[in-house]
């Protein structure tokens, strides 16, 4: 049987750029963040950006509230459940917004996959619902084949620029049988599958003693969250005026909101282009481009393009402010921050 190798993992996670700590690959954005608010005179000076979303979507941001800002044709079905609700008021709350099983269960509050599950029948929704004391969002498992991660912005205004600055593709976590290895040989063999070996050994026991045929893929994971192993991939190539135009008619019914990331789902790329999908969610102005984490990317190319984004909030900021739209005081800033953190602080104790 083949075995872990630690070593190689170490060497991966700190020297391949996607695998960084989170903790180390941001003290770059930290740098850019302070000179921009240096510059701006205000430390949450891109909370004016999105005046629809509390601090403009930096955190703590309620997910439910900013689906409710997405014009119907691409929002998917979703409910917001609350602790105190019962089981039959759960379901009962399902079949009124169209849901079956499976489902995705996700944190109303939260980021980078923290808790999101897939959900395949009420037993297991049950138990997970009460392991959690917190707001969460059932929303359907959507069924199309395809996931992106569309970086837009907007300035102010009918007649303001429009622009789309970073596409992200993703390829979910799978493996491809020889006809003799089993799914844990196979993932060991893999750097990145390896990295969520303890996570399967965890979770999903059964599937790693599976042996797939010779030439036969296996797609581990259906949510694509690069924590979950879902490789990024640079779809920049994809940015024409047809997809921008599709972008630009749906952005503009979407109040308040000029900088932002939809992490969707689409059939084929020309669906996309005609703006024909369905969002999972719209995340605010700390959305990354997404597509630097591409394995081919590398650090230095990445840290320039997130510098060029921070300086495009810098300057929607700034077209805000001469309409009279401030950001939120310190005061306001560092209370939201600080009460998203003691709720994540208490959920991780769970």
């Amino acid at each position: 049987m083949a075995k872990l190798n630690s070593f190689r993992l170490w060497l991966s996670k700190w020297t391949a750029w996607e695998y960084l700590p989170w903790s180390v690959a941001t003290i770059p954005i930290v740098g850019f963040w302070l000179w921009f608010a240096l510059r701006a005179r205000s430390l949450f000076f891109f909370s004016n950006v999105n005046p629809a979303i509390p601090l403009g979507g930096a955190i703590g941001e309620s997910k439910s509230d900013i689906l409710k800002l997405l014009p119907p044709e691409i929002s998917s079905k979703w409910v917001l459940v609350k602790p105190d609700e019962s089981f039959d008021q759960v379901k009962e709350a399902m079949k009124l917004a169209g849901l079956e099983f499976p489902i995705i269960a996700k944190p109303d509050i939260g980021e980078r996959g923290f808790l999101v599950k897939k959900v395949d029948d009420e037993a297991t929704l049950k138990t997970y619902l009460a392991k959690w004391q917190a707001p969460f969002i059932l929303q359907e498992f959507l069924s199309e084949p395809m996931e992106a991660a569309i970086l837009f912005h907007q300035y102010p205004g009918e007649s303001g620029q429009f622009g789309i600055t970073s596409i992200c593709l993703k390829d979910f976590l799978k493996v491809k049988g020889d006809g003799q290895s089993s799914v844990r040989e196979l993932m060991v063999k893999d750097t990145r599958s390896a990295f969520q070996l303890e996570r399967f050994e965890r979770d999903f026991p059964d599937v790693l003693g599976q042996i797939p045929k010779n030439g036969e893929e296996i797609i581990l994971e259906l949510i694509g969250n690069h924590s979950r192993g879902t490789k990024f991939l640079n779809g920049n190539y994809l940015i024409e005026p047809k997809l921008t135009e599709s972008f630009r008619r749906i952005c503009q019914k979407i109040e308040g909101v000029y900088y932002g990331r939809f992490d969707l789902k689409f059939q084929d790329f020309e669906a996309l282009k005609n703006g024909r999908f369905k969002t999972m969610e719209l995340n605010g102005i700390l959305a990354e481009p997404a597509h630097i984490y591409d394995p081919s990317h590398g650090i230095w190319r990445a840290y320039r393009d997130q510098f060029k984004h921070w300086k495009l909030l810098f300057k929607l900021h700034k077209a805000q402010r001469q309409l009279g739209i401030k950001p939120a005081s310190f005061r306001e800033g560092y209370g939201i921050a600080r009460g998203y953190y003691r709720y994540m602080g208490a959920l991780n104790k769970v």
